[in-house]
């Protein structure tokens, strides 16, 4: 379809629109256009004096070509898979170990482009077809994390990271291999030809094969995917330390730890890529910071720390996403969203939970040349496009909005959807959603944060709630902080607790069967300008026996439905995007992959359902994620469904911020999980 002329300035030259992006710009100068094409989150941005689009895919979807233009049919890309999965270091007598970092999904570009070495390539240009011709875009989710408790079982290592792939019908297939999860006893390593960048090896109390790190895939070589994970420290008779080794990163290898004091060092992910397909730092509309700017991806995992009486997570350098270590039963941080980061590796000391982080999912990005433009920039930062007159920044992730000249903003903040519980539980709110008409922004850099979403439940304690989503906030020129808050927590044997939208509660027996109402994001009474924030109450839990339902999270246009004895409750209805950004060629397909998810009838661009409530016994009906009441708007807001039978809580959809789905219990063992949060958006509009 194309965006088409509206308010464009080179509407006389160009039915699609050719103009400026992560430089919201002038005039161009040349009668010249790219592809007609739909897909992804658009991303229009100046090179030089070249003008690129950019379709940014952070979850699956269909890029479509319906017209080639005058710039040839070649595409580039960047193909990003899931993040492995952190393991969890094991306890030898009270000898505790740190366990290995995921590594970062396998990284492929172009071949070529600019910035990335010539081995993260398969050497297989991506030539399309006039159309209308389909795309498919599969992007990656990241590995499990892994999960331990000495009490009830040895440790576990992460999961594999799932593949990211771009298939059609005319081209070859490009395939990037999911990441290695990192070692845990009894799981080794992962990695080698069918991985992207191998995982880190475990802290070691004895020499035994979970201290080894695997290779990175294809690693050394030509198509090479990344690279291999750090090995883990090794202590013989019980003295010294037992480090984990971090994961491996698209651009270099994890990072042993280390083997004794002094220098107690467990090992940092291996580093990333910079790959600015989607904008030029340092502005780039993908990615994280780096030692060159923005833009980096695919960083190993940070290793898991022996116990040497630090507390906390342990922060490793910024370069791509990679989640930080854990230390004396902390929780270790996971992967980012949309970076193919591996998770965080994690320690397990006596009897207490030791819990890894999951790998990040991955990212696909296709863009290609549509002018050649003398410009003057308005405004850089986020993927920028141009719609009904407006020029749309879209933050995925966090990053700057830049005003090169005083500008009056319509602005969406969305944050982060909670994570559903696990076991029988129930599903997480919905994430804040805020929205000002009108904001006023002088010349000046503007800090832009978009929450992650909350981890859901699970693990061998089996009743387990979700995490609750993170905050996504923009601090405006008068200065006035806009925020959304993120969604409350699925219940698991709890009421869900507050948030943007309020998580739902589980079903009896519980101590508290009753869904917590949502706390609103408050709008800032001395502003010149209006907030309208949105968020509603979790349901409640359903009674016992004979089965029961969980409730569902609230959503920004609903609350969640109560469970019952049979099923359990729908998400809360979302609610759907202005007008201003409803631009027909960022639609969702039904598994996502544009602004936004489908809705009620023939409608799109909805964001903010609550995750559906999980059930306590099977066979049971599905429940589904951002329904409402009517349980028919089954992609509204896109929070996670759930069942029906013995399965774990769906996600909330990347940057929509939907809530985790509630597990079904599973009778398993204790494995069950809750779906995390979908994570958040920002999105500013401001006169073309």
């Amino acid at each position: 379809m194309g965006i088409r002329s509206q308010n464009n300035p080179i509407a006389a030259y160009l039915d699609v629109f050719s103009n400026t992006g992560t430089d919201a710009a002038g005039a161009a100068t040349l009668p010249s256009s790219g592809l007609t094409a739909t897909g992804g989150i658009i991303s229009d941005y100046t090179s030089g004096t070249d003008v690129y689009r950019a379709h940014v895919f952070t979850s699956s979807g269909t890029f479509a070509v319906t017209e080639l233009g005058t710039f040839g049919d070649t595409v580039e890309y960047l193909a990003v898979a899931g993040g492995g999965g952190g393991g969890v270091g094991s306890d030898f007598a009270s000898y505790q170990s740190g366990g290995g970092g995921g590594g970062a999904g396998g990284l492929l570009v172009s071949p070529s482009f600019p910035g990335v070495p010539a081995s993260q390539n398969q050497g297989t240009a991506m030539t399309v077809s006039a159309g209308p011709t389909s795309y498919t875009i599969a992007v990656g989710a990241g590995g499990g994390r892994g999960l331990g408790n000495p009490t009830l079982g040895p440790s576990k290592g992460g999961g594999k990271g799932v593949d990211s792939v771009i298939s059609g019908p005319d081209i070859t297939t490009i395939t990037a291999k999911g990441g290695g999860g990192g070692a845990g006893n009894p799981i080794v390593a992962g990695g080698g030809s069918g991985y992207g960048s191998g995982g880190g090896g475990e802290g070691a109390y004895s020499p035994n094969p979970y201290k080894a790190a695997a290779a990175g895939g294809s690693y050394p070589g030509p198509t090479q995917q990344g690279f291999p994970g750090g090995t883990g420290s090794t202590s013989a008779n019980g003295g010294g330390v037992r480090h984990g080794g971090g994961g491996g990163g698209a651009g270099a290898a994890g990072i042993p730890g280390a083997d004794s004091e002094p220098g107690i060092t467990e090992g940092d992910g291996g580093l990333g890529l910079q790959v600015l397909i989607a904008g030029n730092a340092p502005a780039a509309a993908i990615g994280t910071p780096g030692p060159s700017g923005t833009g980096w991806v695919a960083q190993g995992g940070h290793a898991g720390a022996y116990n040497n009486g630090s507390n906390g997570t342990i922060a490793q350098p910024a370069g791509g996403g990679g989640g930080n270590g854990g230390a004396h039963a902390t929780t270790a941080g996971n992967g980012l969203s949309g970076t193919g980061g591996g998770g965080g590796g994690a320690n397990a000391p006596g009897a207490s939970n030791g819990i890894a982080g999951q790998g990040g999912s991955g990212i696909v990005v296709v863009r290609y040349q549509i002018a050649s433009i003398t410009a003057v920039a308005k405004a850089t930062g986020g993927a920028i496009s141009f719609f009904g007159n407006k020029t749309i920044h879209a933050f995925t992730s966090s990053g700057a909005f830049i005003a090169n000249e005083s500008l009056t903003a319509e602005v969406v903040v969305l944050a982060g959807g909670g994570g559903g519980g696990a076991y029988r539980a129930a599903g997480g709110g919905a994430g804040g959603l805020a929205m000002a008409p009108s904001v006023p922004f002088a010349a000046a850099p503007y800090a832009v944060v978009v929450g992650g979403g909350g981890v859901g439940g699970g693990g061998v304690n089996r009743i387990i709630a979700g995490a609750a989503g993170i905050d996504s906030t923009i601090v405006t020129g008068a200065p006035y902080t806009i925020t959304a808050k993120g969604g409350g927590a699925g219940g698991g044997n709890l009421a869900g607790s507050t948030g943007g939208s309020g998580g739902g509660a589980q079903a009896s027996p519980g101590p508290n069967t009753t869904g917590y109402s949502a706390t609103q994001s408050a709008a800032n009474p001395s502003s010149p300008f209006t907030i309208n924030d949105y968020g509603f109450a979790g349901g409640n839990g359903g009674a016992y026996p004979p089965k029961a339902g969980s409730g569902g999270g609230g959503g920004a246009g609903g609350a969640g439905e109560a469970g019952t004895p049979t099923v359990g409750g729908n998400g809360g209805l979302g609610r759907q995007l202005p007008a201003t950004f409803q631009d027909p060629d960022s639609r969702s397909g039904p598994n996502g992959g544009g602004l936004g998810a489908p809705g009620p009838g023939s409608t799109f661009h909805w964001v903010a359902g609550g995750g559906a409530g999980g059930n306590i016994f099977t066979p049971v009906t599905a429940s589904h994620g951002g329904a409402g009441p009517s349980g028919t708007a089954t992609y509204a807001g896109a929070g996670g469904p759930a069942g029906p039978g013995p399965s774990p809580g769906a996600p909330g959809w990347s940057n929509t911020g939907g809530g985790g789905a509630g597990d079904c219990i599973a009778n398993d063992g204790g494995s069950d999980t809750g779906g995390n949060g979908g994570s958040g958006l920002v999105l500013i509009a401001y006169p073309s």
